[in-house]
This record gives structure tokens, C-alpha cells and sequence, in this order.
């Protein structure tokens, strides 16, 4: 049997972003299949004792920025360390991605071009004709997709909850047959030994 994993991200974490090319490796060596689901982590914090970025401590937030420097210097990922369009308010990226994966395109490729738009080219990802123009990018039919979203709110409800149901707290969280969380692009490693890599 093939291994799945389910890979639970939000279109606006930085951590997402510097996440996604060294899973998109750990899928491409196992030749693992992916559920993709980016989801509402607005509604995930509601019930797991997370904050949004502008309710954390100023010591928290102050962190953060240190760990992204250092994450980006470290992996050698360029990072734009504020987007203009940051955070992102519009679910278009989300429900763009679920079109995607629902319709049988492909929906990991999309996610890391759109994580790739916002926090590597400052590309305003909450912007309609920008989701179009990447997924046409990425080898997409970007017009179908971004015509479809609209019909998948419910379906993003559905993965929010999934994402709850799952124990996942936090973005980027990859998920084993078995239950086994890793959260954080910084658990790559972890994820890897697990498999055997």
C-alpha cells in the first residue's frame, strides 16, 4: 500500500512557505500521494489555544522575526520578511488550492507556487487575478480553478474541521496513516527519519 500523507498548511505562514520545497522532496522520494488541505487556521486557533499574529505578546512577535531571518539565512530560501499583502484576508488562495485538489489538479504544485507568490515575489495571493495568473503559471488552468473556488466554501469548512478532528494546531502540519503529527517546517528532518529517508 502506497503511504498518504495528509499536509494541512495556511496560504499566509511564512512556515508553510519554507516548508514546501523539502516536503515537495519527501513526496517526489517516496512517491507518497497528498491530501492538501489548506485550511482555516483562524478556526483551529479558536479551539486549540492559538493566536493570530497580531494578538501575540510582542516578545512572540519579536521571535518570530528572528526565526524567520534565521530560518531564511539558514536554508538559503529567499523570504520577503513583510509582505505587502500580508496577512492575507480573502480566502481565494485556500479555496483556489481545495478547486484544485477536488477537480484533479494538481493542488500540491499550486500550493507551493502560491506560498512561493506571497512570501518570495510579494505577490498579493488574497487577489483574484494573481491566484489565476500563478495557477496559469504552475501549468494550471487558472481561469476554471479561480471560477470554481467560490463553489468550495463549505468544502473549506470541512477541512478545517478534518484539521481539528486530526489534532493539528498549527501550519504547516503533516500527517501519518497512523495519527503521527509533525508541525512546523522545522519537524522536515523528523519527518524524514520517520520514513525512513
Amino acid at each position: 500500500m502506497s503511504l498518504h500523507i495528509d499536509y494541512y498548511i495556511s496560504t499566509s505562514s511564512p512556515w508553510s512557505y519554507l516548508g514546501s520545497g523539502r516536503f515537495l522532496e519527501i513526496v517526489k522520494q517516496t512517491g507518497a500521494t497528498v491530501g492538501v488541505h489548506a485550511v482555516d487556521f483562524g478556526a483551529v486557533f479558536a479551539v486549540s489555544g492559538g493566536l493570530p499574529l497580531p494578538k501575540r505578546a510582542p516578545q512572540r512577535q519579536a521571535y518570530r522575526w528572528m526565526e524567520m531571518k534565521r530560518w531564511r539565512d539558514k536554508l538559503g530560501i529567499p523570504l520577503v520578511l513583510e509582505p505587502k499583502a500580508f496577512p492575507i484576508t480573502t480566502p481565494i488562495s485556500s479555496l483556489a488550492i481545495i478547486a484544485a485538489r477536488e477537480t484533479g489538479a494538481d493542488a500540491l504544485a499550486l500550493s507551493d507556487a502560491l506560498l512561493t507568490a506571497l512570501w518570495r515575489d510579494d505577490r498579493n495571493t488574497g487577489d483574484t487575478d494573481v491566484v489565476k495568473a500563478v495557477a496559469d503559471e504552475t501549468g494550471l488552468d487558472g481561469a476554471a480553478i479561480v471560477d470554481a473556488a467560490p463553489r468550495y466554501s463549505d468544502q473549506l469548512t470541512a477541512d478545517t474541521q478534518k484539521a481539528i478532528d486530526a489534532g493539528v494546531f498549527g501550519a504547516p502540519s503533516y500527517v501519518l496513516p497512523d495519527g503521527e503529527i509533525f508541525w512546523g517546517q522545522d519537524r522536515i528532518d523528523l519527518l524524514r527519519w520517520r520514513l525512513g529517508l
